[in-house]
C-alpha cells in the first residue's frame, strides 16, 4: 500500500515523495488512518519503525493554512529527539505554509522567543523549556488541537511526568491526543486515563523482543580486565561504526579518553555536554568523522543514527528495556548488526533480569587468545551449561577493592 492511498493531503504527499519515502511501515499503516479519523492513539513499536511519520503525517494533513498560533504540540524527553522531530516535520510540510519551531534547554531564549512572537503552527518541545516560556506568558496553549506525547516512558524515567501533567492541564480539553511509548508502566496507564479519550492501541512487534537482524552475545570478564577487553574487541572487530554505552556520564568520559589514547576517533554524548557539543558529536558520527560514539542511555532511543554496525554495552544496563533499546541501535532497516555486552560479576543480577525479560539465554563467548584472569563467572557459566544451578556470587571487601567469589552458606 502506498502513502497516497492512506488519505493524506496532496502537499504532505509531495513532502513524503521529496524525502524519498515509498511504502509506509506497519506502524504508519495502522496509525495514519486512525489519526485522520480523529481517534486518540497509543502506539508501541520498536525503535526505527517510523513513529514520527506515523503521527506527524496525518496531523499535518489536517492543518489548513498558517494561523500563526500553536495548534500542534509535540512533547519530547530530550533535546536531540526534539530537534530531530522538528527537522522531520519541516521536511514533511515543505510544500505548505505551515510553520514549526523547536524549544529545548541548553541554548539561549532569543530565537525561541522570536518564533513565539511571530506565531507558529507546530510546537516541538521538551517539558522544562516549554514551561519556562509558559511562565513568561509567551507560549499559549489554548489553541492546541493535536497533542503528541512521544517516548512517554522515557519522560517518566527522566522525572518529567509532573511537568507533562502541568502542560496538558493548560491545553484545551477538546483535542486529539497521541501517545507513543515502548512500554506502558502503571504511571503511564494513569496518564493515559487522565489524558486520552477511548484510545485505540497499536502494537507492532513484541515489546520484549530483540530484532532478528541483531546477533548479541555476552563476554564475561574480571572487573580489572574490563577496559582491556573493550580495546581488544574494538581492535579485532571489523566495524564501520560502533556505539559504546556506559552507565554514567563520568564513565562515558573516562572510556572516551581511554579510546582516544588508543588512536580511536571518538565522540561523546551525554547530558552534561553542551547542546553545541552534542550536535557536533552526532553530526560527526553520522558523517564518519568519528568511528566510535561513547554515550549514556541518552543515545539509546529515538535518535536518527543509521548504519551502526556494532553496539558494545561496556556497562550492563540496569533496566531490561534499556538493553533492547541499546542494541536496537544496530541491525536497523533489515540490515544486520552485532551487539556485545561486557559482563563482570556484579552484573549477574541485571543479566538474569534481561534474559528473563526477553525470554532467552544470551550466549556467552570468550575472546580467543585473550589473556583472561580468573573470575568466578567462568565457574558459574560451566555449571549453567551443565544444567547445574550456579553458585551465588558474593562480593567480599578486601584491601584495594572487592573480591567476587561463591557466597558462603548460612548455618542454621
Amino acid at each position: 500500500m502506498a502513502f497516497k492511498s492512506l488519505g493524506l493531503s496532496e502537499p504532505i504527499l509531495q513532502g513524503v515523495t521529496a524525502m524519498g519515502y515509498n511504502d509506509p511501515t506497519p506502524i504508519q499503516l495502522r496509525a495514519i488512518p486512525l489519526i485522520l479519523a480523529g481517534r486518540d492513539v497509543i502506539g508501541s513499536a520498536q525503535t526505527g519503525t517510523g513513529k514520527t511519520a506515523a503521527f506527524a503525517l496525518p496531523i499535518l494533513s489536517q492543518l489548513v493554512g498558517h494561523e500563526a498560533r500553536p495548534r500542534v504540540l509535540i512533547l519530547e524527553p530530550t533535546r536531540e529527539l526534539a530537534a530531530q522531530v522538528e527537522t522531520a516535520i519541516r521536511d514533511f510540510c515543505r510544500f505548505t505554509n505551515l510553520t514549526v519551531a523547536v524549544f529545548y534547554g541548553g541554548v539561549g531564549y532569543g530565537k525561541q522567543t522570536d518564533a513565539l512572537k511571530e506565531g507558529v503552527d507546530i510546537l516541538v518541545a521538551t517539558p522544562g523549556r516549554l514551561l519556562d516560556h509558559m511562565s513568561r506568558g509567551l507560549a499559549k496553549l489554548d489553541g492546541i488541537q493535536y497533542l503528541v506525547l512521544d517516548e512517554a516512558d522515557r519522560m517518566l524515567d527522566m522525572g518529567f511526568l509532573p511537568d507533562v501533567r502541568r502542560i496538558i492541564d493548560r491545553c484545551p480539553k477538546k483535542r486529539q491526543t497521541s501517545l507513543f511509548s515502548a512500554t506502558i508502566p502503571p504511571q503511564i496507564e494513569s496518564l493515559i486515563k487522565w489524558t486520552m479519550t477511548d484510545p485505540e492501541t497499536i502494537e507492532i512487534g513484541a515489546r520484549r523482543s530483540v530484532a532478528a537482524t541483531v546477533k548479541h552475545v555476552i563476554y564475561p570478564v574480571a572487573e580489572a580486565q574490563k577496559t582491556e577487553l573493550l580495546l581488544e574487541l574494538l581492535n579485532r572487530v571489523n566495524y564501520d561504526s560502533v556505539i559504546v554505552f556506559c552507565r554514567t556520564k563520568y564513565g562515558a568520559d573516562r572510556v572516551a579518553t581511554l579510546l582516544k589514547r588508543n588512536n580511536h576517533a571518538v565522540a561523546v554524548l551525554h547530558s552534561n555536554r553542551t547542546q553545541k557539543e552534542r550536535e557536533h558529536a552526532l553530526d560527526g558520527f553520522r558523517h564518519g568523522r568519528y568511528e566510535v560514539l561513547v554515550a549514556t542511555d541518552i543515545a539509546a532511543r529515538g535518535l536518527d543514527i543509521s548504519n551502526v554496525s556494532h553496539v558494545v554495552n561496556y556497562d550492563v544496563p540496569q533496566h531490561p528495556e534499556d538493553y533492547i533499546h541499546r542494541i536496537g541501535r544496530t541491525g536497523r532497516a533489515e540490515s544486520t548488526g552485532d551487539a556485545f555486552t561486557i559482563m563482570v560479576a556484579e552484573d549477574a543480577t541485571h543479566v538474569f533480569d534481561i534474559e528473563r525479560f526477553i525470554s532467552q539465554k544470551i550466549p556467552r563467548e570468550k575472546l580467543e587468545g585473550f589473556n583472561y584472569t580468573y573470575t568466578a563467572l567462568f565457574e558459574a557459566e560451566k555449571k549453567a551449561e551443565a544444567n547445574v544451578r550456579p553458585q551465588k556470587i558474593q562480593a567480599v571487601r578486601v584491601r584495594g577493592g572487592y573480591f567476587f567469589g561463591p557466597a558462603k552458606r548460612r548455618r542454621r
